[in-house]
């Protein structure tokens, strides 16, 4: 790694974001990197430790603890120390297809497990991965591979997800041609239209698209695979299909008023608003806007954080984010030690955005919603919220949570997010191809397996393990492809 004791040298540093009542006025991306000698000095934190578990992807006390991709971060810090990003650039990919989206979306699993963090601040890992991803691209270092040879075989792939992406560009390297299918008219799946364009710059994913293309991978655009007919004609045109379009059914509430107008799933709110800010530049009646209105969202996760800033992006007149569970503890609780992915609070970039702009946090925690209110026109004008508690079981020790009656509040609202999660693919295409779901309504595959009850038919991603990260989409990819090129070869070098 670095010099010696270069952890304790250098204080971490990271990089700064642009002022929340500045960048709240446009929809780009808002931090301001670190130099590339900055950027060095960063990386030679690295410890060189004797177990790094920031990319060891183990469970512990079934947990999983580090990078799912084993990224070498060791290895690719000390060749940024170094500055040699051309060989950062090589290991790094060695692992990773994706380091711009990763680099961007992901929580950094990889520096909540760092030694360095365990008594200081943990190596910023995530940034140095960007800092070596943008370089490659900047100094050329990043080249569509021509000359595949080519092994005759035909794979099709359900969904550009970051999984569906990722086993695309493992099975191209290998030699099969590749086609992926996208309901949307655009690809990238929840990279596109799931992830706000402040987080993840859409010309980032257009870049990657570009390339792909140029290697032989071919996308086909608006083509909703969700009929026995249609998945019968692409399992005769191809010799293995992968299913990897992602669990894209929102959870619901099941509370009165429900039906009133004003009420919407957060994704379709995201997607509106990208949808419109790519199509039209956010011309007025083209997306579902916030604009002057109260609105409440309804989860605790980084959508519901992405409905915060994006509805304060619209000039929403004022924005509340309840919570079922109560206060997340500023530190790690006994109960969650390192290496673990500490649980606590943490302020994101929309509720710092709403405390500068309506000079208090969004967020109401231990509250869920116990109706929705509806005028007379049938349009929403309030929620009612009822405050929860934590109770524990004196039987079994576990804990639930209870709503507390006489706690009942009414927040003005014309508009409603739902930012719940969601549980698992849509029906439609598992029924399509004749897959099994299991008990979580996934698609069913063997442990340690990507292939479904159905011949020649496999799945990965969000679709089979349930709704997770980028970066668990991306190793999903990655291990679908790997078992796909041995079915259809006989054997596989994938790694």
């Amino acid at each position: 790694m670095g010099r010696e004791l270069d952890f304790l040298r250098y204080e971490r540093k990271t990089s700064q974001s642009e002022a929340p009542l500045d960048r709240i006025r446009h929809y780009n991306e808002f931090h301001l990197y670190l130099s590339n000698e900055e950027q060095s000095e960063q990386a030679a934190r690295c410890m060189d430790c004797g177990i790094p578990y920031c990319q060891s992807a183990v469970i512990i006390e079934g947990k999983n603890i580090g990078c799912p991709l084993h990224n070498m971060v060791p290895e690719w810090n000390e060749l940024v120390w170094l500055g040699k990003y051309q060989a950062a650039y090589e290991r790094l990919t060695m692992t990773n297809n994706f380091p711009e989206f990763t680099s961007r979306v992901c929580p950094a699993l990889c520096e909540m497990a760092c030694t360095c963090g365990l008594n200081g601040e943990p190596v910023t890992t995530h940034e140095n991965e960007f800092a070596i991803i943008e370089n490659a691209f900047d100094r050329g270092y990043v080249k569509a591979k021509h000359d595949i040879p080519r092994t005759g075989k035909k794979v099709a792939i359900i969904g550009s997800g970051p999984a569906g992406l990722a086993a695309a560009d493992q099975l191209n390297l290998r030699g099969h041609s590749v086609d992926i299918y996208e309901r949307s008219d655009r690809p990238g799946g929840l990279l596109m239209y799931g992830i706000p364009n402040m987080k993840l710059d859409k010309s980032v994913i257009d870049r990657r698209i570009a390339l792909m293309e140029k290697e032989g991978i071919t996308f086909h655009l608006n083509e909703n695979i969700n009929t026995k007919r249609a998945a019968d004609a692409l399992l005769k045109k191809y010799d293995a299909v992968i299913l990897c379009c992602g669990a894209s059914k929102p959870r619901d509430m099941n509370v009165e008023g429900r039906d009133a107008e004003g009420i919407y799933f957060a994704v379709d709110f995201l997607t509106s608003t990208t949808k419109a800010l790519l199509d039209s530049d956010m011309a007025e009646g083209t997306y579902i806007s916030a604009k002057g209105k109260n609105v409440v969202i309804v989860g605790s996760g980084d959508t519901a954080n992405d409905c915060v800033g994006t509805a304060i992006r619209h000039g929403a007149k004022s924005v509340l984010q309840m919570q079922r569970h109560g206060r997340p503890p500023e530190k790690r609780a006994e109960s969650n030690p390192w290496p673990e992915y500490p649980n606590v609070c943490k302020t994101d970039y929309g509720q710092e955005e709403a405390i500068a702009l309506y000079g208090k946090d969004p967020r109401l925690y231990g509250a869920t919603v116990n109706r929705f209110i509806r005028g007379e026109d049938g349009k929403l004008t309030g929620v009612e919220i009822i405050r929860m508690e934590s109770v524990k079981d004196p039987k079994t020790g576990k804990s639930s949570l209870r709503t507390i009656k006489g706690t009942e509040k009414i927040y003005p609202a014309e508009i409603a997010l739902i930012a719940a999660g969601f549980t698992g693919p849509e029906p439609e295409i598992l029924k399509a191809f004749g897959v099994e779901a299991d008990q979580r309504t996934n698609v069913a595959t063997k442990d340690g397996s990507y292939r479904t009850n159905r011949e020649k038919v496999f799945a990965a991603g969000d679709m089979r393990r349930g709704q997770s990260l980028v970066v668990w989409a991306i190793r999903e990819g990655r291990e679908a492809a790997r078992e796909v090129d041995e079915y259809l070869d006989g054997y596989t070098n994938l790694l």
